[in-house]
């Protein structure tokens, strides 16, 4: 969230409007200025409240307590002024996205990125390579049909040899991540409050594309991505410097509504409602989340690099930044099927945003505090990890190669039409 006064400034106003957002002025600059008269009216009836009370003890007037009583009621009434109109201001810069990073490129679509640089070349194939929903169905290790019966639409059942898959490349993403990336490994909720949500910025503009529980008089929402619990774990703390960089990961499952992508890739497996996927959150000084990203973004490219997936990296344009995001670099991945690259992680710095929603402060060593910056970024999601291995090693004969890193977690290394293994 923002310092309110310097969203009135030209630059602000500029650069959200880069992001696609159009602040209103008039409505801030009337709700900073109800919030001084609120404040100003209180103090100076307290100021009023403190001086009757060394009178009344002086004189002990019927007056001046008859007054002293007065100025209670008023102050209570100014101050629930002053909190309605705290709360409106806060509802209004809740909804106020964070500003894109002056070298994020201009434009509003995923059409406006900016290639950064192409890993490993796209396969040749001796053959028409199939979409990975036919490729699995194929296999007999991917079933959408009884996902469907269980669920409805964007939900996934795999069996047998794609549930091994899954858990295999879970297990090597933390492996990697926790014993050569040095991140500390976490077993979080999935379910979380509305101030959780809130904190690194999903609420209250994307309530509509979560998904909500409510037990009685409690409401819990499940989360989009485990970047959610991470970063919230130190919510309302003081770090100090010399434990910085924080480096947290997490395998959870992950549930979207995907209200806004209707009709979009209905087929497969690229846009479910629940799917695993490995996070990744660091937490750093304000000064040092440039440097933070680019370890962030080589961490989650290890993952593809291992697997030995071909892939592009990606600067996102400022109006394409998620609504947290000063910077984002996407990992897109190719599909031979689709004869393009489609995303599987996006790296995210958030600079202070989401530590001033979450309160997390760094002390340095005067002992002043400053807000923490944070990022995250897939590492990677098992789903969309999954059909790229499917598409990219599939074979004539309908069969699937296992990438060699996951091999010692599956105990097999190919896996043959109908689902057998060898």
């Amino acid at each position: 969230m923002h310092e309110p006064r310097t969203l009135l400034e030209p630059a602000a106003r500029v650069a959200l409007a880069r992001k696609g957002y159009a602040l209103d002025v008039p409505a801030l600059e009337d709700l900073l200025r109800r919030k001084a008269e609120a404040v100003e009216a209180v103090s100076g009836l307290r100021a009023e409240s403190n001086r009757l009370a060394k009178e009344g003890r002086s004189a002990g007037a019927v007056a001046v307590r008859e007054r002293a009583r007065e100025l209670k009621e008023e102050i209570q009434e100014r101050e629930a002024v002053q909190r309605a109109v705290q709360d409106q201001l806060t509802a209004m810069l809740q909804r106020v996205p964070n500003l894109p990073a002056e070298d994020a490129p201009d434009g509003k679509t995923d059409e406006d990125a900016v290639e950064v640089r192409r890993v490993g070349e796209p396969r040749a194939y001796g053959f028409e390579p199939k979409h990975h929903a036919d490729v699995g169905e194929a296999a007999g290790i991917l079933d959408l049909k009884r996902a469907g019966k269980l669920s409805g639409a964007r939900f996934s059942v795999t069996r047998g040899a794609g549930a091994a898959l899954e858990r295999a490349l879970a297990a090597f993403f933390i492996d990697l991540h926790t014993k050569e990336h040095g991140y500390t490994e976490y077993s979080v909720p999935t379910l979380v409050t509305r101030e959780t949500m809130t904190g690194t910025g999903q609420l209250p503009k994307f309530e509509e594309d979560l998904f909500r529980t409510q037990v009685g008089d409690r409401e819990m929402f499940l989360i989009p991505t485990a970047e959610v619990p991470l970063t919230n774990l130190y919510a309302g703390e003081v770090l100090i410097p010399k434990h910085l960089p924080l480096a947290l990961t997490a395998h959870t499952q992950c549930f979207r509504a995907e209200a806004g992508s209707y009709g979009r890739d209905t087929r497969g497996i690229l846009r479910l409602h629940e799917f695993g996927k490995v996070e990744m959150v660091r937490i750093c000084a304000a000064e040092d989340s440039t440097a933070q990203l680019a370890v962030l973004v080589g961490h989650a490219e290890e993952c593809l690099k291992r697997l030995g997936l071909a892939y592009r990296v990606v600067q996102l344009a400022a109006g394409d930044l998620g609504f947290s995001a000063r910077t984002t670099y996407d990992l897109e991945v190719w599909l031979p099927s689709q004869q393009r690259y489609r995303e599987v992680s996006s790296c995210s710095d958030c600079g202070t945003f989401q530590a001033r929603r979450a309160n997390i402060k760094v002390r340095d060593g005067a002992g002043q505090k400053s807000y923490a910056a944070t990022l995250n970024g897939s590492g990677l999601p098992i789903g969309r990890t999954l059909l790229a291995v499917l598409e990219q090693y599939q074979e004539a004969d309908g069969g699937v190669r296992v990438p060699d890193a996951l091999v010692p977690y599956t105990g097999f290394s190919r896996i043959r039409p109908g689902g057998a293994t060898e």
